[in-house]
């Protein structure tokens, strides 16, 4: 799963820590690319010598750039951390998104209280945590059963005594 309790949880203190999948391994990157190249010289093979090659080649280099930009940019929009810190009081709820984008958000962690939305976020079984006068998201990146399996880690946690 995609999200991982550096610190288990316990009643004074926990760290979770939660990311998007990442299908596509630093390894299969350069495969993919590297087959793309491949694939791309094909179709020249029957034109070298010709001056129909110089025609050719630059639409294929323009199409492997676009390959490896898309990738890039889709790699990079993936870097997202969020991390949940419990402690006695607290419950703090850290994302650190693509382009170093920082959102905080804290509350008590007495009134903190885990909501699932079956049918009515913008996911299906979209996770929200409730406290301090604000609800906030959690692993909205996350499939729907590892959104159901977290909320219910979520719901045992700040349950009340």
């Amino acid at each position: 799963m995609p999200y991982e309790w550096i610190t288990p949880p316990s009643a004074d203190s926990g760290e979770l820590h939660l990311w998007p999948h990442q299908s596509l391994t630093a390894k299969g990157y350069v495969r993919v690319i590297a087959l793309a190249a491949a694939l791309s010289l094909v179709p020249l093979i029957p034109v070298l010598g010709s001056i129909v090659l110089w025609g050719i080649l630059p639409f294929l280099l323009v199409a492997l750039f676009g390959l490896k930009w898309a990738l890039d940019l889709s790699r990079r929009n993936a870097q997202v951390l969020e991390i949940l810190t419990l402690d006695e009081d607290d419950a703090r709820l850290t994302r650190h998104g693509p382009a170093r984008q920082r959102q905080e958000w804290q509350a008590n962690r007495y009134w903190v209280t885990a909501h699932l939305h079956k049918f009515d976020g913008p996911v299906p079984n979209y996770v929200t945590l409730r406290g301090n006068g604000r609800e906030v998201e959690i692993g909205a990146f996350l499939s729907e059963e590892e959104r159901e399996a977290l909320f219910s880690e979520l719901q045992t946690l700040f349950v009340k005594p």
